[in-house]
């Protein structure tokens, strides 16, 4: 990733100064490589139809809508800012392709709703084997499910998420990390309930689910380095991945 420097600051004030072209070409080919490894993580556990250059394509339009709306004298790093950018333009891009078969958008409602009813009855993370027998399938069938839904646990920043409470309210992240000069005090409000709920929620995750998220999500491992950690497969950590966000989107009941 891109280093500061005094000659990149001047790209940036040529750029938001001038609008001019020149320098914006230059920020693109700069920052590049975060297209290539917001790309590179999401390409996990992508069905086979899903080419890594359509991923690519679809980050760079995050990437220039990242560089037309970053301001930077709010002392936020740009590639905190266009990380968040560029992955829901990809995310965006896969849904206008419809890339996730309806079948597979079946299978991974049931099963949230699954952990959802169990963890709500037994009190606790309920089992594999307990989901297993809840969903009326064999150990390996229930495997094969987490394997074919990891492609559908990849969230938008676009997403709205909501909690269990019934009472409506609800939240856009994308929203949220505008950081807005004059927040709405409501919103901000919601934002670090939804936040405060999430932190719980994870904390409430089985042992080696909660591993697996914090490792992907806040120190940027891939799964095969977490898979090295736990010493397990990749595929193993995929199928991890799969039940704890489905653990967390039917915790906070997210549609």
């Amino acid at each position: 990733m891109p280093k500061e420097s005094t000659s990149l600051d001047k790209l940036w004030e040529e750029f938001k100064q001038n609008r001019d072209s020149e320098a914006r070409e230059k920020l693109i080919l700069e920052y590049a490589s975060l297209i290539k490894y917001v790309a590179g993580r999401l390409a996990i556990g992508m069905p086979s139809n899903v080419e890594f250059d359509d991923l690519v394509s679809f980050g760079v339009f995050g990437l220039m809508d990242a560089l037309d709306k970053f301001e930077p004298d709010r002392g936020i790093k740009f590639e905190t800012y266009a990380l968040a950018r560029i992955r829901g333009a990809i995310i965006d891009g896969l849904r206008s392709l419809d890339w996730v078969p309806r079948s597979v958008r079946t299978k991974a409602r049931k099963l949230e709703q699954t952990i959802y009813e169990l963890d709500t009855e037994l009190g606790r993370p309920a089992t594999d084997s307990e989901i297993a027998e809840a969903m009326d399938c064999s150990l390996d069938e229930y495997y094969k499910t987490l394997q074919e839904i990891a492609c559908t646990t990849v969230t938008s920043l676009d997403e709205v998420w909501s909690d269990s409470s019934g009472d409506g309210d609800k939240l856009n992240f994308k929203d949220a990390l505008e950081d807005e000069r004059s927040p709405d005090p409501l919103k901000l409000a919601e934002f670090n309930d939804l936040r405060d709920r999430l932190g719980q929620a994870i904390d409430d995750l089985p042992e080696r689910e909660r591993l697996v998220i914090t490792l992907y999500y806040y120190e940027g491992l891939t799964l095969k380095e977490i898979g090295a950690v736990l010493e397990v497969t990749e595929a193993r950590v995929s199928q991890i991945h799969s039940k704890a966000v489905s653990r967390l989107r039917a915790k906070l009941r997210i549609k």
